[in-house]
Formats: C-alpha cells, sequence, structure tokens
C-alpha cells in the first residue's frame, strides 16, 4: 500500500518563461540543443542562473539537485573549487593559443595512461567532431566505405550518423533528418544493439566491405542499456576476423564508468576510441584515439586530413587535467558506485511499491529507468517506455526541486558532489512523485 503524495507549492518559473519567450524569437525552438526544449515532457525549460556541487539554481531562485551534470561532464560537481581555481591562473595566460601548448601533452599522457586503445590521441572540439573524424580515419585506414551503427545510438548529429540514432532525435521522435542526402547515408548500416547475429549478417552480405563498427559500450543515448554477455565480445571477434576496425563511442562513459572507461571495465579493447565530456571538465572538449598505427594515418603525420582552431584549447585542457586528477584520487570511483547503485535501487523500489512497471539500472556514476516491464536490451524495446507518464514524472521532480533529464531516453549521471542526504531526498521526491503518477 502506498502513501499519498505530499503536497507542495507550485513551482514558481516566470523569470525562466519570460526568457523562453523571447528565446523564440531568437534561436530556433528556443534552444541551442533541441532536447533542451521540454517538448516530450511538456511545459517550458527551466532556464538557469547557477550551478555548484550537486545543484542547479533558476533564474527564479529555485535550486534543484540536478542529475544532467551539464550532460555528463560534471563527475566531480559543478564548479569544483580546484578546477575554478586552475582555471582562473590559465585565464591569465590567454584564452585560446592556435598553437601547440604544454597542456596538451599533459592531457594526453593521462588520456593514453588511462584508456587501454589509445596509443595516440588527436583532441577536437566536441563529441560529433570526433565521432565524425573516427568515421573518416576508419574508411581511409581500411580502404572501406561501409559503416555499422546499432539503432539508438548517437554518435553526434554529422550526416552519416543520422540513421535511426538517439538522443534528441530519439526523443523527439524524428525521422532520419531532412537536409541528409540518400547517398550520404547509404554505406551506414544499422543493427539492433545487443543483437550479435544481426552484425553477423551484415559482414556476410557485405563481404569486405564493412570499415568499422562504432557503438555506445553502454547506451546513454536511448536510456541507459547495458551490453549483455558475449555481445562486446563477440564484436570484437567480428570485427577482427573481417579485417574491420571496433570503436567504442566513450563520449559519455569515457572516464565515467571507470577511469579507463568501459573498455577497462569491461576487459574488451577497440581499435578506436572517442572521448569528450569528463575530459574537458565542462568546457567544450572532444578526442579520438587508438593504435598509433591507425592514428599515424591523421595529418600531419598521414593523408587523413582534420583540423581545428581550437583544438587543443588551454581553458579545456586545463579544466581536463584538473578533472581527471580529482577522478584518480583514492576512493573516488568507490563512492560514485555506492551513491548510484543506492539512488537506482531506491528509484526501483518506489516505482514497484507504487505499482508501475518499471526497469532499469546503474554502472558506475551512470544510471537509467525505463516506465515498461523489462529488460530492455534495445531501443526498439526502450520505445515500450511509458513517455507520457514520465514527461509527468519530470515535471512533478521538478516541484520537489529534482532535475532529471528531459527525456525518457537519456541517461542519468551522479557526481562526487551528491551527499547521501541528496539522495535520500531525491528518493523520497520519486515515492511521492511515483505514487502521484501511478
Amino acid at each position: 500500500m502506498t502513501s499519498a503524495p505530499v503536497s507542495v507549492p507550485a513551482l514558481n518559473t516566470s523569470r525562466s518563461q519570460d526568457l523562453f519567450s523571447a528565446a523564440l524569437h531568437l534561436m530556433p525552438g528556443g534552444v541551442s540543443s533541441p532536447v533542451r526544449a521540454f517538448r516530450s515532457v511538456g511545459g517550458e525549460p527551466i532556464v538557469f542562473d547557477r550551478v555548484k556541487g550537486a545543484y542547479a539554481w533558476d533564474v527564479d531562485g529555485n535550486r534543484y539537485i540536478d542529475y544532467i551534470g551539464s550532460w555528463g561532464p560534471a563527475i566531480c560537481g559543478h564548479a569544483r573549487p580546484e578546477v575554478i581555481a586552475a582555471l582562473h591562473e590559465a585565464l591569465d595566460k590567454g584564452t585560446s593559443f592556435g598553437a601547440p601548448c604544454a597542456l596538451e601533452n599533459t592531457l594526453a599522457e593521462m588520456v593514453i595512461d588511462a584508456v587501454p586503445s589509445v596509443e595516440m590521441v588527436r583532441f577536437v572540439n566536441s563529441g560529433t567532431e570526433a565521432c565524425m573524424s573516427v568515421l573518416r580515419l576508419m574508411r581511409a585506414f581500411t580502404g572501406r566505405d561501409k559503416l555499422i551503427k546499432f539503432e539508438g545510438c548517437y554518435h553526434g548529429h554529422a550526416d552519416m550518423f543520422l540513421v535511426k540514432a538517439g538522443s534528441g532525435v530519439a526523443t523527439l521522435g524524428l525521422p532520419d533528418s531532412p537536409g541528409v542526402p540518400r547517398t550520404t547515408t547509404t554505406n551506414t548500416l544499422t543493427a539492433p544493439y545487443n543483437d550479435l547475429e544481426a552484425v553477423k549478417q551484415l559482414f556476410a552480405d557485405n563481404p569486405g566491405e564493412i570499415a568499422g563498427v562504432i557503438l555506445e559500450p553502454v547506451v546513454g543515448n536511448a536510456g541507459f542499456i547495458t551490453p549483455e554477455p558475449g555481445f562486446l565480445e563477440g564484436l570484437r571477434e567480428l570485427t577482427t576476423e573481417h579485417g574491420a576496425l571496433l570503436t567504442f563511442d566513450e563520449v559519455m562513459t569515457g572516464f565515467r564508468i571507470s577511469y579507463g572507461g568501459a573498455q577497462a571495465r569491461f576487459g574488451i579493447t577497440p581499435d578506436l576510441t572517442t572521448l569528450g565530456k569528463v575530459i574537458g571538465g565542462g568546457l567544450p572538449v572532444g578526442a579520438y584515439g587508438g593504435r598509433a598505427e591507425i592514428m599515424a594515418m591523421v595529418a600531419p603525420a598521414g593523408p587523413m586530413y582534420q583540423a581545428g582552431t581550437l583544438s587543443g584549447n588551454p581553458l579545456a585542457m586545463t579544466a581536463g587535467i584538473k578533472t581527471l586528477e580529482l577522478l584518480k584520487q583514492p576512493g573516488s570511483y568507490e563512492r560514485l558506485e555506492a551513491i548510484t547503485k543506492r539512488l537506482s535501487g531506491g528509484i526501483l523500489a518506489a516505482g514497484r511499491e507504487a505499482g508501475l512497471p518499471i526497469c532499469g539500472g546503474s554502472i558506475s556514476a551512470m544510471f537509467g529507468f525505463f516506465l515498461c516491464e523489462g529488460p530492455v536490451r534495445n531501443f526498439e524495446e526502450a520505445k515500450a517506455t511509458d513517455s507520457q507518464r514520465f514527461g509527468r514524472l519530470h515535471r512533478a521532480m521538478l516541484e520537489r526541486g529534482v532535475y532529471l533529464a528531459p527525456s525518457a531516453f537519456e541517461a542519468g549521471f551522479t557526481s562526487l558532489a551528491h551527499t547521501d542526504a541528496d539522495i535520500e531526498a531525491t528518493l523520497s521526491a520519486f515515492r511521492d512523485c511515483f505514487a502521484a503518477i501511478a
């Protein structure tokens, strides 16, 4: 038997509403990235004013326990004092060099030391840029054109990846995007996540034509979906057998589900890896890296061209270095694992107590749940989640001071700044809200 939901005062977001109304005349949909518009959860977006630790404050002065963390980078907490101090020092030296700097060497060494597949690395400015570049590299190295990706996996908004993509594409229910020529995606093959037989069939149907396979080793852009036992191992064997490259898109999972990413956690070493988010400490960043013989193809060492004016930006390098230093401190990942397990387990228990269909889980500092019977093993099964009910849940949680991703198809993130009290307050809010929407 569930208790009656606790009544809470209506959330005053009048200043946010005014700003968003103005933004609608200035930017498409009033936002700089689609999911922020709250289209899939109803209502209007909250406009942030500042963040600190595990919290975000909107322009109306409301405080929220934040489980987005700038969509992943804030693993040490927002505006961590050590990171801010390092950035202040770096600012005095300038905001952009457009030339080599020693900070690039330092962060590159840290990434290479941590991530098993990375022997050399190239810094870029976003996860999209990293994935776009690594696809070109896979094709250049193998001399083949075709790519296998998985339904619901999101690798940025480059044309060749907008086929059965996740993230905002899934959230908004968009078809493959207008403006993408059919000829651009002809060589993009798709398979259901966790379906090794489908991948085998694609290799059989396209002998000697597939450059590589790219995937989120733990899906976070179609909701939180984990690889089934043997899936990653099978991909490693298949790509090796067919002379194709295996790329892990660890923009989200890198340095979040372990210091060496998903590949260290699961013991599967891909040929190439893309990174972002955590390695920039909250500043715009991306990277791709892998075996030295493959990376030697990248200009100016080799013929595959890729460049960027702001790549290796000293501020992004500084924030990334300090963030990774903090993560290396003893007990960091043990703490992240413990609080996230407590949060995830509590969410599932609260949902079941309210009589709701619910499934989900967590790995280290990443979690998620679906409002449907599980398990969810791929994007097609994820679409069974009750998105309308999730929208009501999202608003109810906002009313209780908890900020979740405004989409039923996004993972959640914890940080070292979240306290036991934050987790308990969040679970209390979930219990109330699940009772209200049951």
